[in-house]
């Protein structure tokens, strides 16, 4: 008799979705972390935490593939289960943010900032909302906002104890920690994935792209044009704020790269970063100073 096919369990398949979404198969990790949820909720278990961060997990996953509205519906199922949970937080802001509903974002990434002031994603939210929604709805724009919900002091003194716990060591490893060159079999492997990254933006098909040179990348964390490449998938995709990261990235390993500068300043420009793009034309520039492409481009930017 044929063996049966053991059922995995909820952790099994909860483990398996976050490894897909560190090799960047969004989409797999979506189907993994959805299983996951079926299986929790059909067992009966009041884990109403462990669901939180499921729902979290997957909302992480549809926002890296675009999928704005559904990552906001499961950050917001998340938030029933967890208040104030501040990676569903995060990530709802991020969605709305992309939906253009800047409003809503605002509002997330405050909440984000009273759960914990030292969050630099929420400082920055909150900066590029504030500027955008002063010059859409003008100095009483604060009048149109959705309530602020107050958070309470058992969340951010939880917060307070989770980052005190974290180690010192820990997270000057992870700070000072450098990129290091892969052996040759990596190097390969990183190589045909970026290739097959290169075949699919020929074919328009950017989504695609995106998760092969994420593989790329966690063979190679080193390759300064699976960077670049995926740059250019987020902003066919308006992830531009992944885009400026990638960029950053680049520009860590090679401090002249004109792609980086470029698709950083595209990036600005979609978020409205007016200084930032002018900067990253100008670095353009300096390094090649007849290039048309950026000189019309920062033309039309200074005329703004």
């Amino acid at each position: 008799m044929p063996q049966k096919r053991r059922s995995h369990s909820w952790t099994e398949l909860k483990q398996a979705g976050n490894e897909r979404f560190r090799a960047g198969q969004y989409g797999e990790a979506v189907n993994l972390y959805s299983q996951s949820i079926q299986l929790l909720e059909k067992s009966g278990q009041k884990n109403k935490e462990e669901l939180g961060i499921l729902y979290s997990n997957r909302a992480a996953s549809y926002l890296k593939n675009g999928n704005c509205s559904e990552c906001i519906k499961d950050c917001t199922r998340s938030l029933e289960l967890v208040p104030f949970g501040f990676k569903a937080l995060l990530r709802r802001a991020s969605a709305y943010e992309a939906l253009e509903r800047y409003r809503q974002a605002y509002v997330d990434y405050k909440t984000v900032l009273q759960i914990d002031w030292n969050i630099p994603a929420a400082h920055d939210g909150v900066n590029r909302m504030t500027k955008t929604l002063t010059d859409t709805d003008g100095p009483s724009w604060r009048e149109k906002l959705p309530p602020i919900p107050s958070v309470p002091m058992s969340v951010k003194e939880s917060m307070a104890q989770a980052t005190s716990s974290a180690s010192s060591p820990q997270q000057n490893s992870m700070i000072d920690n450098k990129k290091k060159a892969p052996g040759p079999e990596a190097a390969k492997k990183a190589k045909t994935l970026k290739e097959e990254g290169n075949a699919f933006v020929k074919k328009g098909e950017h989504k695609k792209a995106l998760e092969k040179y994420t593989q790329s990348l966690s063979q190679d964390p080193t390759e300064v044009t699976a960077y670049t490449n995926r740059a250019l998938c987020y902003l066919s995709l308006k992830m531009y704020k992944e885009a400026i990261s990638d960029c950053d990235e680049a520009l860590q390993l090679d401090s002249a790269n004109i792609k980086a500068f470029y698709r950083r300043a595209q990036a600005n420009k979609e978020l409205k970063n007016k200084k930032s793009c002018i900067e990253d034309l100008n670095s353009v520039l300096k390094i090649e100073p007849n290039n048309t492409v950026v000189q019309k481009l920062l033309q039309e930017v200074q005329m703004k």
